[in-house]
């Protein structure tokens, strides 16, 4: 389960862009990430130190010289639970709303999206819509089956055949390399 510090480091949108960025293309500076999202370098290195600090990405050594560090998307927690209202301090609960709010404008804009990209190449779009009947338990084992076939098809960059495509997937899914 995500702590209140972790899930306020994904809060932020430029944030969420950053890792995005790193998930789809590999690693990058925080000038090239600067660049890609018009803000300064002492801005995005700020935010570079908040994602390391929650475990979301790490420095590449090898790569960094002197003031050039190189950052990649770390391989843990590809699977985010997040914390019951319940289980978090009143104060964390805003932490929450946000994270809610910022992924909700996401998922909104991708799927805005959809209609485009799908008359781009509709064999790289997939929609799903259906109705379930589901007790508590059938619906956490449903849930559970649905993240296990992610996690399947979930590979790093470096490790996807050469005709692979990030997807944005939403029980939609699209093309997430049509930015």
């Amino acid at each position: 389960m995500l702590d209140p510090a972790r899930l306020k480091a994904l809060a932020h949108p430029m944030r969420r862009l950053m890792l995005r960025h790193l998930s789809m293309h590999g690693p990058a500076t925080s000038t090239t990430l600067g660049e890609l999202l018009d803000a300064k370098t002492g801005t995005t290195s700020y935010h570079l130190r908040q994602l390391e600090k929650a475990g979301f990405i790490e420095e590449i050594p090898e790569r960094s010289t002197g003031r050039e560090r190189w950052w990649r998307r770390t391989q843990a927690l590809r699977d985010i639970r997040l914390p019951t209202p319940d289980r978090l301090a009143p104060e964390d609960r805003l932490v929450l709303d946000e994270f809610h709010r910022t992924n909700l404008a996401e998922d909104r804009e991708l799927f805005e999206r959809l209609p485009a990209a799908y008359l781009r190449d509709p064999r790289w779009v997939k929609t799903s819509r259906g109705l379930g009947r589901m007790t508590p338990e059938e619906f956490d084992e449903f849930f559970e089956a649905y993240v296990a076939l992610l996690m399947k098809y979930n590979r790093p960059a470096e490790d996807a055949p050469p005709d692979a495509r990030p997807m944005f997937i939403r029980m939609f899914a699209l093309p997430a390399d049509d930015e």
